[in-house]
């Protein structure tokens, strides 16, 4: 992997800030900058047309330091090493902010799921599984879903490790379905965190949720959740966008009914409860909250200009491009992180993934009220840190998860 690659510069970019902030040595700095492992791997899969098509996959774990390494598995015509690594080294930094006992680890298989069958799905995933084998396992790497996987996807997962090493083995991945050791509140976790640090952000600039206007761009299982749990404490959700175009309804939009609407036609062009809403025209939109919710790289340099918005909840991971953020701490933005509005996933996957070794499950109220303690904690950790070192939120997210990991790495010593 070239350490010039796009989105990999961009992580190294927000890294540099914060390690010059807290004076990090030498020494430590190359190695929280260079990933640990970087698998590739050839998956062949029998497609049911009965012809043979080879699958490039990856597995990066990028620091392993605090614990096994977690993060998602995608399935993305788009996919590359680049993206998987930066994503891996985002998710040690999650985990850190969070204080979660886990390094950063990040999956990916280059393939276009919405064009193959559920048996070529499950084909591809098992040979996936078996072909990283020695590299995961509950002590070592614990994968989860991301973009285009799912519980299912979770499941043969699951049943591919066990079978291998012999046994039942229901902390090698999370997001599993619940009968098989999944969390309950795992699949709201992640809107759900947003929801709480849109709350709590919102508060510390002196509004309240309860009548803000709110726009969210991708309204996937985070977007959409995210939706949901805001209009639930009486925000008004005025736009919604996906990758096929969108909706506005400035008295605010029924968001029981779009998720119908998306969950029949699969996407929120089209929904007649507002008018239609360009995809671009999102971050043109008057609201208080902005909360992007879909790929990597959509606030740039280029739209950053439209937005109007005075706080951003970062529901994806990595949205705002470092030259777009700087735009946005100059005009007073409060911006919200990635590695800190996104860390409710992470945090419930982790709660699975303690459930599941004791083998005592909790309920989705002892979750919920766990995920709020957690992500408050952390929202008040990098505040603080914040206003401490006069930087902006996400300077500050890094900053703690950089001395958390570097803090470690000096207990532990180097092996050599």
């Amino acid at each position: 992997m070239s350490a010039h690659g796009t989105l990999f510069a961009g992580m190294l970019q927000e890294f540099e800030g914060a390690a010059r902030i807290l004076n990090l040595e030498p020494g430590i700095w190359q190695m929280l900058t260079h990933p640990k492992r970087q698998i590739i791997v050839s998956c062949p899969v029998q497609m049911d047309t009965g012809e043979i098509q080879v699958f490039t996959g990856y597995r990066v774990q990028y620091n392993v330091t605090l614990g096994p390494a977690k993060g998602g598995i995608r399935y993305h015509p788009d996919v590359s090493l680049d993206e998987v690594t930066t994503l891996a080294a985002w998710m040690t930094w999650k985990c850190a902010v969070a204080q979660l006992p886990f390094g950063g680890g990040k999956g990916g298989v280059i393939c276009d799921p919405s064009k193959m069958s559920k048996r070529e799905l499950e084909a591809l995933t098992r040979r996936y599984t078996a072909e990283i084998i020695d590299s995961i396992g509950p002590d070592k790497d614990v994968p989860a879903p991301d973009v285009n996987t799912n519980e299912q996807i979770m499941a043969w997962f699951s049943d591919t490790y066990s079978m291998h090493v012999g046994h039942t083995s229901t902390s090698v991945v999370t997001g599993k379905p619940v009968e098989m050791g999944g969390s309950l509140g795992r699949r709201e976790a992640t809107g759900r965190g947003v929801m709480i640090v849109a709350r709590e952000a919102a508060r510390h600039l002196g509004f309240e949720l309860q009548g803000s206007r709110v726009a969210i761009q991708g309204f996937g299982n985070v977007g959409s959740i995210g939706a949901e749990l805001m209009a639930r404490e009486g925000a008004k959700i005025i736009g919604v966008t996906d990758w096929m175009g969108g909706v506005q309804n400035d008295t605010g939009l029924d968001v029981a009914k779009l998720i119908a609407h998306v969950a029949q036609h699969k996407t929120v062009a089209g929904f007649t409860g507002g008018e239609p809403l360009a995809a671009k025209d999102v971050f043109k939109l008057d609201v208080d909250i902005l909360v992007p919710a879909a790929l990597e790289k959509q606030i740039t340099e280029d739209n950053v200009g439209d937005i109007k918005a005075k706080l951003i909840v970062e529901g994806a991971n990595g949205p705002t491009t470092p030259g777009a953020h700087q735009a946005l701490h100059s005009r007073g933005v409060f911006v919200v992180p990635d590695i800190l509005a996104n860390a409710g996933g992470v945090t419930v996957s982790y709660f699975e993934w303690v459930q599941d070794r004791h083998g005592y499950f909790w309920t989705e109220k002892e979750v919920n009220e766990r995920l709020e303690a957690k992500m408050c904690q952390a929202f008040n950790v990098v505040l603080e840190t914040a206003q401490k070192f006069k930087v902006d939120m996400r300077a500050a997210a890094y900053i703690v998860a950089i001395n958390r990991v570097a803090t470690v790495t000096k207990l532990r010593g180097m092996y050599a």
